[in-house]
């Protein structure tokens, strides 16, 4: 299978767009592409995947009675579970890679946060893909050739460095490959002396390395940095979060998204700033009901599920994601047609806790304590949950003090606001300055006792 994006040789960007033909394209034409290499993908996977195969089976179908998006909706999901099992069963990639061996260029595993990491394989076509489609999403929110990028996602096994990398370089950035190996300090000082005008980073780091210019007393004014995007944990279209990053750094700050097993980096913030543009040339969309499975209502809150369409290696078919979103197809105001998460991600199924009946999420938690300027930017959810599920017998939330000597009145202010937002009271412990880890990765904002 040969990829299908377009090629910076057809393509010429504008002001505005990076492929201004695909990514105004009309519905009714995007649907007809993406049905044309839906049809083809599951051709491939039928003919070449076992566990493919398997699914067809299940649900008595053969890809020729796939004549439109919603007979799609009869094959069933796959789970990141399903995929571990049937690399463990078939080591080292599985039964999914459809691939021929000679094409193979890259192997990437996913994170492995939630358990054994998934395998992934990028073709010479994938990687041509991943960095077209993430220039994309880089153009959206502001990049530019003249731009100096610091790139301040992890490089190696984790994807999202090295496909902003790619991307840089189709674009024509100059790039400062800081990956997550380089101490803070050193990350400020290229912020400082190398120019840097753009960073990627997660959204917890930006936000250390804005604690850390305070710390050195730098003015963000000063610096010549004008815009980040902020990726691979929710945060950046929470609003107090967005605030704090954009103030403590001196940018305008978006949202950046993607998964491990599908493309690192395929949805992002366009300068709007009214949510997720997905990359739905490459990857068809959909948000279902987390009990029945099936499509929710567009404006309504779903799991999100993936299946590419242009990927050659490893494809996945209607892919799990666990991850919560609001859809909407409506015309955003900067003139892309494609499906957008409005409010980004808002949870992810794994992180879902139930205290005294109350169910919620980190995010929330996130939305109250950065909402408090007495409050440094970190926090931890310490649960203890029953021996089975995910109900909780004991919830603590940990914050920091910025001032040695807190305001009397914090910890009630503290509680009332989270029993607003959560509808119970967890206990708040309030913490000295720096008692909490700082990480350039992942932040870990659940501890389980």
């Amino acid at each position: 299978m040969t990829a299908a994006p377009a090629s910076s040789a057809r393509r010429a960007a504008t002001d505005l767009f990076w492929d201004e033909d695909i990514e105004t394209m009309p519905h009714e034409e995007l649907h007809s592409l993406q049905l044309e290499r839906l049809r083809r993908q599951l051709e491939r996977c039928f003919a070449r995947s076992p566990l493919y195969r398997a699914k067809f089976r299940a649900c008595g179908a053969q890809p020729g009675d796939i004549a439109s998006l919603e007979d799609f909706e009869r094959l069933p999901v796959v789970t990141k579970e399903e995929l571990r099992q049937d690399q463990s069963a078939h080591p080292p990639f599985g039964t999914f890679v459809v691939a021929d061996r000679h094409s193979w260029r890259e192997v990437h595993p996913s994170t492995g946060t939630t358990g054994t990491p998934v395998n992934t394989i990028w073709s010479t076509c994938d990687v041509e893909a991943i960095a077209e489609f993430t220039a994309r999403t880089m153009w959206q929110f502001g990049v530019r050739p003249d731009d100096v990028l610091q790139n301040a996602f992890a490089y190696g096994l984790w994807v999202a460095g090295l496909s902003c990398h790619y991307a840089a370089a189709r674009i024509g950035c100059v790039v400062i490959p800081t990956g997550v190996a380089a101490p803070t300090e050193k990350q400020l000082d290229y912020l400082q002396r190398a120019s840097a005008t753009v960073l990627v980073a997660t959204p917890s780091y930006g936000l250390h390395m804005a604690e850390m210019l305070r710390e050195r007393g730098v003015d963000p004014a000063s610096l010549p940095l004008k815009r980040g995007c902020f990726g691979g944990e929710p945060g950046v279209e929470n609003p107090a979060t967005r605030a704090k990053i954009e103030a403590g750094l001196g940018i305008e700050a978006f949202d950046y998204y993607g998964l491990a097993e599908i493309w690192p980096t395929f949805a992002s913030e366009c300068e709007a700033k009214a949510g997720l543009h997905f990359a739905e040339d490459h990857v068809l969309v959909e948000c279902l009901d987390p009990v029945t499975r099936r499509p929710v209502p567009e404006g309504n809150v779903g799991v999100l599920v993936f299946t590419h369409l242009t990927r050659e290696a490893t494809p996945a078919l209607r892919y799990w994601s666990n991850d919560y979103a609001r859809l909407t197809s409506e015309l955003c105001e900067c003139g892309r047609t494609h499906a957008r998460g409005v409010g980004g991600i808002l949870g992810r199924h794994d992180d879902l806790l139930v205290f005294r009946g109350a169910k919620f999420y980190p995010s929330q938690v996130e939305r109250v304590v950065r909402s408090f300027a007495e409050l440094s930017d970190e926090f931890q959810i310490e649960v203890r949950c029953e021996e089975k599920g995910s109900t909780v017998r004991s919830c603590d939330v940990v914050v920091e003090a910025l001032r040695d000597e807190p305001l009397p009145d914090l910890n009630d202010r503290l509680s009332k606001a989270l029993r607003a937002e959560l509808g119970v009271t967890p206990t708040v412990r309030i913490e000295p300055f720096g008692t909490l880890e700082r990480t350039a990765f992942k932040a870990k904002r659940i501890l389980r006792l």
